[in-house]
């Protein structure tokens, strides 16, 4: 009868804890993908956040100025029609035609200056909504970020001790920041606090 060799029980225990380790390393590795992926999606948020607050503003302050040019050639308006309405039978004819066809020319650049302020505020108001739509996407990738770099830290951690209770809570940490990541891309839900 041969001899059956057993393997050495120090042996298999190493095995067995290169295989954990291999294992939690290539978990950890998506981790940080899934983490490096968050930060690109909150990053660009932040940033769309911040050219739309800037574009809006940009609009609003044009807005203004029609608003105020519609404003002047209102007044301009009133003053031609009431030198016309004061003075009829004293103004020689070619002068008034002049008052009428001025007068005329104020109405139109009136009527132009609010369509043209309509526009600008309906540009102006998308802008807004933009804006606070990728104001409402960031906190939830800060907070993802966070709970993806604490499964990172604690993966490494149930490494160096062997633990696989420490890992789990990377998992339902790494878990949780990668349901609010998709929803900062998504906005699928939301959360009070965060906003």
């Amino acid at each position: 009868m041969s001899e059956v060799e057993l393997p050495d029980v120090k042996e298999l225990e190493e095995e067995k804890g290169k295989r954990f380790t291999k294992y939690v390393a290539l978990v950890t590795a998506i981790f940080a993908v899934l983490l490096a992926i968050t930060s690109l999606g909150g990053n660009n948020a932040a940033k769309e956040m911040l050219l739309t607050q800037q574009q809006s503003a940009d609009q609003w302050a044009f807005y203004q100025s029609k608003a105020m040019r519609e404003h002047l050639y209102r007044s301009q308006k009133m003053r031609l029609e009431a030198d016309l309405f004061d003075r009829p039978a004293t103004m020689k004819p070619a002068a008034q035609k002049k008052y009428e066809a001025l007068l005329n020319s104020f109405r139109e650049a009136e009527v132009r200056e609010n369509a043209e302020k309509k526009k600008i505020e309906a540009d102006a108001k998308r802008l807004e909504e933009e804006r606070d739509r990728n104001m409402s996407k960031d906190p939830y990738f800060d907070h993802a970020e966070v709970l993806l770099q604490i499964a990172i830290v604690m993966a490494s951690i149930s490494i160096l001790a062997s633990s696989r209770q420490v890992f789990a809570f990377a998992i339902v940490c790494a878990t949780a920041g990668t349901i609010l990541m998709l929803n900062g891309y998504l906005l699928i839900f939301r959360i009070p606090f965060f906003h």
